[in-house]
């Protein structure tokens, strides 16, 4: 019989549950979540959306196809921890170029397994997201890897997942952001549009240079004179982790670029553009996260099958002098998807066109978007574009 080496996942609640470790041997901490994707675990951990973030897949068995460079969304892992009922510690795929555990001890992705994953997302179902820790028998005690932990034990990691500092309120982005901007190698010349990078996927930036669009990729306190100077044809607010709300400066700054270019603003794009324009945002109980929620157009009536990743949402009411309008809902909960502004080329969706689970429903918004570019009158005599580079001074 083999043995197994045991871990514990700690949540601030109190409750501890019992299982095996899995990939890099240590111990981690962070917001427990979980997302009911059946495959994508590679892209999900390498999203720098779920940084802060501990993630349990629904999907009973993880690890089957194993790890292929081309499916990273970012450089490395951002994941704080993951959980699986059961890893697979084999794989078979041709694209692949090694074993999911192999992946997470090279870039160090603490994980537990052998937990009943159903009745932890319950949980979390039930009371909402909470904090916790991930800690392996191997770590803590390295001469008595396969002993349980004691009770005591226990209770430390349960005292230290409720005083690990809380996502809301803090600005997630500063670790996720690119130091330096960067253009990204497009075969054909194209409109250049400024990305906003405050998580950004790689998949992403890959849609944009599809549909015609030269990206140049920026980091998240770029200012709306930066911007500008590098003379472009349109503005991208991307993805990224955690609590829209302290992002003050990306909020000035999508404020007092509105008008000036037409926008386009996808997840935490979409939070930041309602906040700019004086709404609020809320934290939802457990969020949507998972290749798997249908969303319905308001404009032409079809539903959209979509990939979401998200934790907070726009409340559309809070926006004054409805500046912008519904233009998509959840069709699970009836929450914000996707809105428009009343009078200026800027739209977003809460969700992630890009991902495909479609698996091509909602790759029109990269074509609306070029289609705005196209069609925005960006010269001298424009009354939108003066009136918003007044705001500017410029």
């Amino acid at each position: 019989m083999i043995r197994k080496e045991r871990a514990i996942l700690a949540l601030e609640d109190g409750t501890v549950y019992r299982g095996y470790a899995f990939g890099h041997r240590g111990e981690t901490v962070g917001e427990v979540v979980f997302n009911t994707s059946m495959t994508g675990y590679q892209e999900i951990m390498t999203d720098p959306s779920y940084n802060g973030q501990i993630v349990t897949i629904t999907y009973p068995h993880v690890g089957n196809y194993g790890v292929a460079i081309y499916d990273m969304e970012s450089n490395k892992p951002y994941v704080r921890g993951f959980i699986s009922r059961e890893f697979s510690g084999d794989y078979s795929n041709h694209r692949a170029q090694q074993s999911l555990e192999a992946f997470m001890q090279q870039y160090g992705v603490v994980s537990i397994q052998g937990i009943d994953t159903r009745a932890l997302v319950r949980r979390l179902r039930t009371g909402g997201v909470v904090k916790g820790v991930i800690a392996h028998r191997s770590y803590t005690h390295p001469t008595d890897p396969y002993g349980e932990f004691t009770p005591e034990e226990e209770q430390v990691y349960v005292v230290r997942a409720r005083d690990h500092q809380d996502i809301d309120g803090h600005d997630m982005t500063r670790e996720v952001t690119t130091p330096l901007p960067y253009a990204f190698p497009t075969l054909r010349h194209g409109k250049r549009v400024v990305l906003m990078d405050f998580g950004i996927k790689h998949t992403i930036i890959e849609r944009l240079a599809e549909v015609g669009i030269e990206p140049i990729v920026v980091p998240a306190h770029t200012t709306p004179a930066q911007i500008m100077a590098l003379q472009p044809h349109g503005l991208f607010l991307s993805n990224g982790p955690g609590d829209p709300a302290p992002l003050e400066y990306a909020h000035k700054t999508a404020w007092e670029m509105m008008g000036l270019l037409p926008t386009f603003g996808i997840c935490l794009g979409h939070q930041i553009l309602g906040l700019a324009a004086g709404g609020t945002t809320f934290k939802m109980k457990f969020g949507h996260r998972g290749g798997n929620q249908p969303v319905k157009n308001l404009l032409t009536g079809n539903v959209e099958i979509t990939s979401q990743n998200h934790g907070y949402a726009v409340d559309i009411a809070s926006i004054p002098n409805d500046a912008f309008v519904a233009t998509h809902v959840n069709l699970n909960d009836g929450t914000l998807e996707g809105m428009a502004h009343s009078r200026y080329p800027v739209f977003s969706v809460q969700y992630h066109p890009e991902a495909s689970p479609g698996p091509h429903d909602s790759r029109y918004l990269f074509d609306r978007f070029i289609e705005e570019i196209d069609a925005f009158d960006g010269g001298n005599g424009s009354p939108v574009q003066k009136a918003a580079a007044g705001r500017l001074g410029i």
